[in-house]
């Protein structure tokens, strides 16, 4: 009985491991857009938080600090945006388990 449901759990286990490889590479193919400003300001990231694409009204480039002010309010707006919807894809995955980020399950 024993050794059955230990291979029941480690069939379980690499089937998780399974889902999260797979969820892992969806997160990557990811891509959210960040606004600021009613859209004046538009900045995309993928799923590696690498940024793929600014937009910038023309009549926003007349007020330097507030450009800036509203870059970094698209960018966090992005970033929030990515993260909700790895840990989202993650916690499908899982089953619902928080697992430590960086945790591999290898067997």
């Amino acid at each position: 009985m024993f050794k059955g449901g230990m291979a029941g759990m480690m069939k379980k286990a690499q089937q998780m491991q399974d889902n999260m490889k797979k969820a892992q590479t969806e997160i990557k193919n990811l891509s959210a857009t960040g606004k600021a400003a009613s859209g004046a300001i538009e900045i995309t990231i993928n799923g590696e938080h690498m940024v793929t694409d600014i937009k910038i009204l023309d009549g926003m480039m007349d007020d330097k600090e507030l450009l800036e002010d509203l870059i970094l309010n698209a960018m966090n707006d992005a970033v929030r945006k990515i993260s909700e919807a790895s840990s989202a894809k993650m916690k499908t995955a899982t089953g619902g388990i928080n697992l430590p980020s960086g945790m591999n399950l290898s067997f």
